[in-house]
């Protein structure tokens, strides 16, 4: 199975993003994420990095944290397939990804592919599994200067297996529309992405 990038409404919002970054500031962005990919449970940046980021990249919080996500999906795709330079920047370009960057993205590609993969491939496997999710809607009322508002959000609860243990936990979380929007999003590039590899 060849790499096959598929352009999600998240990910053409990215690549405005993307396409708009300082292209002098753009290589130790990605070398950061390069050298951070294989590394589960740890952020890329640090919160007091990311606030910098912001300043320097002129992105919001939102578009920085977009930006970060997408640039590491497409590299974690590029190691799982072993995308060689030219079918990555093929990828890339059907992205709509400008040239200048694509050209950045595929030599960061050709000098740290090999150590990348290798590392991907000696991490071990999360032994948590996903084995119930409930749901349901919240209706909060916030209290403004002269109206009352309807907060809508969304309460999950996830039950979580360890494999290792046996032991079960449960984590409960809520979502606002906009949270809820966006991880709708990454939901389905990980679907597409994943018919793509059936």
């Amino acid at each position: 199975m060849t790499l096959n990038l598929t352009a999600t409404p998240a990910i053409k919002r990215a690549v405005v993003h993307i396409n708009e970054l300082d292209i002098s500031k753009f290589p130790l962005l990605l070398t950061r994420i390069l050298s951070k990919l294989h590394l589960k449970d740890e952020r890329t940046f640090s919160e007091e990095e990311e606030e910098k980021l912001q300043s320097s990249l002129s992105l919001s919080d939102s578009d920085l944290e977009l930006v970060i996500h997408t640039l590491e999906f497409i590299l974690h795709q590029a190691a799982y397939h072993t995308a060689k330079p030219g079918v990555l920047g093929q990828q890339l370009q059907q992205l709509e990804i400008e040239d200048n960057k694509v050209k950045v993205i595929i030599d960061a590609w050709k000098n740290t592919a090999a150590d990348v993969i290798s590392k991907l491939r000696q991490r071990t496997i999360m032994p948590k599994h996903l084995e119930e999710v409930n749901w349901r809607l919240n209706l909060q009322m916030a209290q403004s200067s002269k109206t009352k508002m309807k907060l809508p959000n969304a309460m999950f609860e996830l039950a979580v297996r360890d494999d290792d243990s046996e032991n079960k936990e449960k984590i409960r979380f809520e979502m606002t529309h906009d949270e809820l929007y966006t991880f709708y999003n990454q939901l389905e590039t990980i679907q597409k992405q994943l018919d793509n590899l059936g």
